[in-house]
């Protein structure tokens, strides 16, 4: 990725300014000692003007992306401005079948001032699970959260999540967090995934008095022989996918005030909807969970390369003809 004179400005600053050592930085920026160490001799001995990119015989690169096209990812994410430069690359890639690399749509969107440079270093923990899962239904996620409505008190989302699409097969409002709710959410789950065969999802749940209640493991023990398992007490990275996606629904969710049922439950069909057709996963590939649960994954990375390959070799043409017509 090339970086411009400013860019590579931002990082000497940040990485000279660091506490974690030059070492960890760069890490975090993924850039090599060797190249940070180019840029910072530059530096010094030029200044600013020491960072711009050498001229180059010809005014554009041949992978260059024309104008229409940076023109229109401004405009996609002007028109949709709650979704991340990663998410607008695939919805480009999907919707108008043009490939944008998620780098080059940061790039275009932050030299039209619409991206904000980051003032501190951001390093994530690992979050991979030791035993993933390997198919649709093989186990399934379930937690209750809770919502206070104006007027009329606590109410407590059940919900049940595909543990490997991320997909949510059924979530209802319930009054209470009783073994028998978990019961009733897990047979609406079980019917609308049309599961008829013995071989049921174990179902991962953490230690809530409703879910250890005995009369909930006897029920789905000799009722729907479903296996039952139970997260680490204290050690909530069990049901992290759960508690993400619950983390996620409350960002946009509680932004509004409710002051009856009905409405809680329309912004709540209105979240899961979004989330589970249109929103891009960055876990599951940038597909959406419903593309991993109803089996389009396949199809839909096999056509992304084909619209890489076919967007690569058109700019090529592009730049050759150009080059011709220099001449």
């Amino acid at each position: 990725m090339r970086l411009t004179a400013t860019e590579k400005h931002e990082i000497i600053q940040q990485v000279t300014r660091s506490e974690l050592g030059v070492k960890r930085t760069l890490e975090a920026y993924g850039i090599s000692r060797s190249t940070f160490y180019k840029w910072y001799q530059n530096y010094l001995e030029k200044g600013f003007d020491g960072l711009k990119p050498k001229q180059r015989l010809t005014n554009r690169q041949w992978n260059s992306i024309p104008d229409n096209q940076k023109d229109l990812v401004v405009e996609l994410a002007l028109d949709h401005p709650e979704l991340s430069s990663r998410e607008l690359a695939f919805k480009i890639t999907d919707e108008q079948a043009i490939y944008i690399s998620e780098s080059s749509v940061y790039r275009i969107l932050k030299q039209r001032g619409l991206i904000a440079a980051p003032n501190h270093i951001l390093i994530a923990a690992s979050n991979e699970f030791k035993d993933k899962t390997q198919f649709v239904h093989q186990m399934w996620q379930t937690d209750f959260t809770y919502f206070k409505i104006i007027g009329w008190g606590w109410y407590y989302l059940s919900t049940i999540l595909d543990d490997y699409s991320r997909y949510i097969i059924h979530w209802e409002l319930c009054d209470s967090m009783k073994a028998e709710d978990v019961k009733r959410t897990v047979n609406t789950a079980i019917a609308k995934a049309r599961l008829k065969t013995k071989h049921k999802p174990k179902l991962l749940s953490d230690n809530g008095p409703c879910y250890v209640s005995n009369e909930l493991k006897t029920y789905l023990k000799d009722q729907l022989k479903m296996k039952q398992v139970h997260g680490k007490p204290m050690h909530p990275q069990t049901q992290g996918k759960i508690e993400r996606y619950h983390r996620t629904m409350k960002n946009v969710v509680k932004l509004n005030h409710f002051y009856h049922p009905e409405e809680l439950i329309q912004a709540l069909n209105e979240f899961v909807e979004n989330y589970n057709n249109k929103r891009y996963h960055e876990s599951l590939n940038n597909l959406t969970p419903a593309d991993v649960y109803y089996g389009r994954s396949d199809k839909i990375l096999e056509q992304r390369a084909i619209i890489k390959q076919k967007t690569i070799a058109k700019r090529r043409q592009l730049y050759n003809q150009e080059k011709i017509l220099n001449l």
